[in-house]
């Protein structure tokens, strides 16, 4: 009789744990299953197949205990991966509130943030009306990154329906790919976009488009601050 599928939480001598995991628990496969019917066009499928392997995971986690995912750890990646990309699925459909709550667990099981968690979920607590949460995981942002003028500039818009000069400022000289795309007309996912957003080391326009794609479903429903910021090009 074939052994059944399994899976095992085992600690490492780095305080984390790793993810081993056979038949459903295989993560890696599940992440290239999900990768497979995005690129083939079967977006409901991809979506579906990421929130289902996330339910197995989180049905594996203890309740009671700290758990650190291993970053180096095959197994482990892939699961974070498919909590990152189901969050994203998530917030897309506008549904924030479950997004914010996947990135969170990101956060939870792996906190040195390996996926940039908290520049969407920064998104997420502005939406949610979770202005102090934002602020603080704003601090958890370099402030090299673009997306941080940007969750300013949103935060601030929010709060008071104006553009605050200083992130306005930064992002217009610092990352000009950003703020163009943001104030463009088209942002087309063609071809030559996903070829260059897949590649080794994608521009910062092709990048920049990426956040745009990411967020949309918040301009759709905020026109106002895409409008406030293609009056402030000038």
């Amino acid at each position: 009789m074939k052994n059944a599928p399994k899976y095992a939480l085992t600690p490492t001598a780095e305080q984390t744990f790793e993810l081993e995991g056979s038949g459903p628990w295989d993560f890696r496969k599940r992440l290239r299953t999900a990768n497979e019917m995005q690129h083939s066009g079967q977006i409901e499928a991809a979506c579906e197949e990421r929130y289902r392997a996330v339910q197995l995971i989180e049905e594996l986690l203890p309740e009671e205990e700290e758990i650190n995912l291993e970053w180096n750890h095959p197994n482990c990646r892939a699961a974070l991966e498919l909590i990152h990309g189901s969050a994203i699925d998530h917030f897309l459909i506008g549904d924030f509130e479950l997004s914010a709550a996947l990135l969170e667990l990101c956060l939870e099981l792996d906190p040195e943030d390996h996926l940039e968690a908290v520049n969407l979920l920064g998104f997420d607590y502005v939406e949610l009306g979770e202005y102090d949460l934002c602020e603080e995981i704003l601090l958890d942002i370099s402030e090299k990154s673009p997306m941080r003028p940007l969750l300013e500039l949103w935060l601030a818009f929010r709060r008071s329906g104006e553009l605050a000069a200083a992130p306005l400022q930064h992002l217009k000289s610092r990352h000009t790919a950003l703020f163009e795309e943001f104030t463009a007309e088209e942002h087309p996912a063609d071809e030559a976009f996903i070829k260059e957003i897949n590649s080794e080391r994608p521009s910062a326009r092709a990048q920049a488009r990426e956040v745009w794609l990411q967020t949309e479903p918040l301009w759709a429903l905020h026109p106002e601050f895409i409008s406030a910021l293609k009056a402030a090009k000038g």
